[in-house]
């Protein structure tokens, strides 16, 4: 597959809106029908979608037509106040000093229009909603956010924002009307030279970094919102979804009056909901975590867009969106040099360390990042390869970006520390019977461990949908069960006593908290160590002793291997 075939896979719900927006435009003058035909031979990848939203969209035309009727008749029909079609466009009409030209972009929140400003006689874009009547309340407050955001704005590689207006209740503004093409359709050619890509970035990454000073998160970086001028120069634009955060120097509160009177509202994404695009968002944005989105979130996003220019795709690409947002949470990128070989080892860092899952790996800030790459430009070792014993102690025993799915499994872990528990000293309690048949301790090992192991996976299952990395532990878990039960079999066969060989349970317990601590925690480490060593002092125990305790340690120490993180994660998920 090569490169155009990616970018087209990356961008199928642009590219679907774009099939669709051609449909409508063209159905003013052909039919529909043919239309419909003709797109769907162009794009038979696209068919199922094509048909159902095109058969949506022509409700909602016949809709439109009714309510651009009806506003027509409320305005005042003085000829200045805009006339949209039944697709919602306003060619050829005015809004105060401006005169719609031509409709030159279409987007999810507004249209933006290559218009004439009269009074300075020369050409602006001019972006609003069509039917601002009729829009969702949070669509004209987010075009409002877009505004004031980008109006705040000071830097030469983010599109300035001219003018804010509003226009019988449609909010409007005007910004620099750039010749040239999108990032977007540059990656269509394929991936850039590396140093080429480098320069590129650079610009829109110190753009990010004063737009961050300035305390704007843009939150939707992607390659369609920066533009390259026909002399080459990047330019960052739409920030529809951009969110207001708090500067050091700031006094200004969160929420202020805007000049017309409203509220400007900091954050108009609602807690849990997703926002973006996926190849381009940050974990965090896919898992709707909006707490913890800062300045890093726009740091991931600029990775994936240097991973894209480096190699012609972006880090995650899958069928569906929802595929995607499932690969940004819980897998890692490709490497970049087995995309593109000819990229160096530096370079790759540099990017990955963009693409951390944890925050806290990524450049803490764009300023950070772009004097990274200004460090690979001229030849000067880069940070991303510069690490300390500390930094490698700590990252070594923090948390992976999966520990999050701990919190289903808190209250379950502290229930299997009490039939650890249990377990152990019923078997104890067996032996000091003087009970030597294997049978009562298979049934309590195998059939009784069993079945609370079904007993858990039920409950687990009844609490939300099951992730990839909780079935990866499951496995593991599962497999310590099959082996610790094994035991029993090749004491048997091996002729020897019942629970001779029970020390082995602490290193089967120790190999299932290394496995953890990989996964999802380098905390579980500890809890490995102390399983490996219980192994050796049970065995000591066992030796020539007249009473065995090993397996009463056992369920102590194991017992505690559970108990301590589940009480954690129990406690993190009462108070989410």
């Amino acid at each position: 597959m090569n490169s155009a075939d990616n970018n087209q896979d990356d961008e199928r719900e642009e590219r679907l809106a774009d099939v669709l927006d051609a449909m409508l435009n063209g159905s003013r003058n052909g039919s529909s029908a043919e239309l419909l035909d003709q797109a769907v031979r162009e794009n038979p990848d696209l068919e199922q979608d094509i048909r159902e939203l095109y058969a949506t969209a022509m409700i909602a035309s016949d809709v439109a037509m009714f309510q651009s009727a009806e506003v027509s008749r409320i305005l005042d029909g003085s000829g200045s106040n805009p006339v949209l079609s039944p697709t919602g466009s306003a060619v050829g009409s005015s809004i105060g000093d401006y005169d719609l030209q031509e409709e030159v972009g279409r987007g999810g929140m507004g249209v933006v229009y290559r218009a004439y400003q009269r009074s300075l006689d020369r050409i602006v874009a001019l972006k609003m909603i069509p039917n601002a009547a009729f829009a969702a309340s949070q669509d004209l407050a987010r075009l409002r956010a877009e505004a004031l955001a980008a109006a705040r704005l000071n830097h030469p590689n983010i599109v300035p924002v001219y003018e804010v207006g509003e226009h019988n209740g449609q909010p409007w503004f005007s910004m620099q009307f750039l010749e040239g093409v999108t990032l977007s359709q540059r990656l269509a050619n394929g991936p850039m030279n590396a140093e080429q890509a480098v320069k590129l970035l650079i610009p829109v990454v110190e753009a990010i970094g004063s737009a961050h000073r300035s305390g704007v998160l843009h939150r939707d970086l992607k390659p369609s919102n920066i533009l390259i001028s026909v002399d080459g120069e990047p330019y960052v634009t739409d920030f529809g979804l951009a969110k207001r955060v708090p500067v050091p120097s700031e006094t200004v509160p969160s929420e202020r009056a805007a000049g017309d009177g409203r509220k400007e509202d900091a954050n108009l994404t609602l807690s849990g909901s997703i926002l973006g695009t996926p190849s381009w968002m940050s974990p965090e944005q896919a898992a709707g975590q909006t707490a913890s989105i800062d300045v890093t979130t726009d740091v991931y996003s600029l990775g994936a867009i240097l991973f894209a220019l480096l190699t012609g795709r972006p880090p995650f690409q899958s069928s569906s969106p929802l595929d995607t947002l499932l690969m940004v949470m819980e897998q890692d990128p490709p490497a970049i040099r087995v995309l593109n070989s000819r990229i160096d080892a530096d370079l790759e860092m540099v990017v990955m360390k963009c693409l951390q899952k944890p925050r806290d790996l990524r450049y803490s800030s764009a300023d950070e990042l772009a004097a990274d790459l200004r460090a690979w430009l001229n030849h000067e070792p880069v940070q991303a390869r510069q690490s300390t014993v500390m930094n490698v102690i700590t990252r070594l025993f923090r948390e992976s970006h999966h520990a999050a799915i701990l919190q289903n499994w808190g209250l379950l872990w502290m229930w299997h520390s009490l039939v650890l528990l249990v377990l152990c000293f019923t078997t104890n309690a067996f032996q000091f019977a003087g009970i030597t048949s294997r049978l009562p301790y298979i049934g309590l090992w195998v059939f009784g461990l069993g079945m609370w192991a079904a007993i858990f996976w039920n409950l687990r299952s009844r609490s939300g949908p099951i992730t990839a990395i909780e079935r990866q532990v499951a496995h593991v878990w599962g497999g310590s069960m099959i082996a610790s039960s094994m035991l029993f079999w090749v004491e048997y066969v091996l002729g020897e006593p019942v629970l001779e060989f029970s020390p082995v349970l602490g290193c089967i317990a120790g190999i299932v908290f290394l496995a953890k601590a990989g996964m999802l925690s380098g905390q579980f480490y500890f809890q490995s160590i102390a399983l490996f060593g219980s192994s050796v002092v049970m065995a000591a125990m066992s030796r020539n002793a007249p009473v065995n305790y090993s397996i009463s340690l056992f369920g102590i120490v194991s017992g505690l291997a559970f108990f301590i993180p589940g009480l954690k994660y129990y406690r993190q998920q009462r108070r989410r």
